[in-house]
C-alpha cells in the first residue's frame, strides 16, 4: 500500500469561495476523497451550518473529518437524490461540490489497477473495490465493436478499432497482468517518452470510464442538483477532462439532456431547453502555477460553478 497522501484537494479555496453562500447552511461533498475540500468546507461553516460528504470507496471512510456537523454517506454520488430524499432535505441544500478527479490514492495503489506504471497488477479501476466489473471483465468479454466504441469516444483514440482488434485477438492470454494487455498492444504504441506516455493515458482513461460509468453518474448528479438545491443554491464541479468539461459547460448553459440517436453507452447529447443554472463565471477558473508546482495532477482541473434560478429565472 502507498504511503502518499490519499489525495490533495484541488482548487480548494476558488471553488469554497463561489460555493458558500450561507455559512449556516446544507453543503454536500459527493467526492469526499481524502476530505480536504469537507475540512476546508466546515472551517467555513458556523456552528449551525452541516455538511454531508459520499464517497464510494470503502478506503475512503477513514478520512471522514470528526465533526458533529459532519455525516458520511459511503454510496455513489449518482444516488445523492435517493439520501436526500429520504431525509427530507430536496430543495433544501445551500451547495453541492462534486472533483470528479481520479484520487491519488487509486493511481499510487498498485492493487487498484489503475495505472500503467504497477505492470504487474491486474487491470482493475473500480472506484469501489467491492463491487462491479473490472476492466480486465470488460478485456474478456465486449465486443470488439464495443471496445472500438468505447476507446473511441471516451478515449478519443482515432485508432480505437485497431486496438479493439488487438484486444480480441490477445484474448486467450487472459489479460492477468497491465503488462500482458501492454505487450498485446505494442503494435499501437509509440517507443517511449511522452506520446507512450499519452496513449497509454488515453486508453486506461477510456476503460476507467467505462467500468464506473463517470459519465453517466456526472449526468445523474447534474440532472438531480436542480431538484436538489435551494433557489440560490450553487453546484461547483472541477473536472479532469474534456468530456466532462464539456458536459458540465452544456448542461449550465442548456439544462438537459437527450438520449443520443445511435444509443451509444451512457454519451448524452444535450437538449435546448431553459436552463434553470446560471453561471457564476463567463470561463473555467483553472488551478495557478503555484498549485500546479505543488500538485502536478491538478494542471488539467477545471472548475464551473453555478447558481440555481428562483421560479422568475432570475
Amino acid at each position: 500500500m502507498s504511503t502518499t497522501p490519499y489525495h490533495t484537494a484541488v482548487l480548494c479555496e476558488a471553488s469554497l469561495d463561489l460555493l458558500v453562500t450561507t455559512p449556516a447552511g446544507l453543503y454536500v461533498d459527493v467526492t469526499m476523497g481524502g476530505g480536504g475540500h469537507s475540512r476546508a468546507l466546515l472551517d467555513r461553516l458556523s456552528s449551525e451550518g452541516r455538511c454531508i460528504g459520499l464517497d464510494q470507496d470503502p478506503d475512503a471512510v477513514a478520512n471522514a473529518p470528526e465533526d458533529g456537523r459532519y455525516h458520511f454517506l459511503a454510496a455513489n454520488f449518482r444516488y445523492l437524490s435517493h439520501w436526500l430524499d429520504y431525509w427530507g432535505v430536496e430543495g433544501q441544500v445551500d451547495g453541492i461540490l462534486a472533483d470528479l478527479g481520479v484520487s491519488s490514492h487509486h493511481f499510487d495503489s498498485e492493487e487498484r489497477g489503475f495505472s500503467f506504471r504497477y505492470e504487474e497488477s491486474m487491470p482493475d479501476m473500480r472506484m469501489n473495490s467491492r463491487a462491479g466489473r473490472t476492466a480486465r471483465d470488460l478485456l474478456l468479454n465486449y465486443s470488439e465493436e464495443q471496445l472500438a466504441d468505447i476507446l473511441y469516444y471516451y478515449g478519443e483514440l482515432h485508432d480505437a478499432r485497431r486496438i479493439a482488434g488487438l484486444v480480441v485477438s490477445h484474448r486467450a492470454t487472459g489479460f492477468p497482468t497491465i503488462s500482458s494487455l501492454m505487450e498485446a498492444l505494442a503494435p499501437v504504441l509509440p517507443k517511449g517518452g511522452p506520446q507512450l506516455r499519452n496513449k497509454l493515458s488515453r486508453i486506461f482513461q477510456a476503460l476507467r470510464i467505462e467500468v464506473n460509468d463517470e459519465l453517466g453518474a456526472l449526468r445523474q448528479l447534474l440532472t438531480d442538483s436542480v431538484r436538489l438545491l435551494k433557489p440560490g443554491g450553487r453546484l461547483a464541479i472541477i473536472s479532469y477532462h474534456s468530456l466532462e468539461d464539456r458536459m458540465v459547460k452544456d448542461f449550465f448553459r442548456l439544462g438537459g439532456f437527450e438520449q443520443p440517436a445511435d444509443g451509444l453507452m451512457g454519451m448524452p447529447q444535450l437538449q435546448q431547453r431553459v436552463a434553470p443554472l446560471r453561471a457564476i463565471t463567463r470561463k473555467a477558473i483553472t488551478p495557478s502555477a503555484e498549485e500546479i508546482a505543488d500538485n502536478n495532477r491538478a494542471r488539467s482541473a477545471k472548475l464551473r460553478v453555478a447558481e440555481l434560478r428562483n421560479a422568475d429565472g432570475e
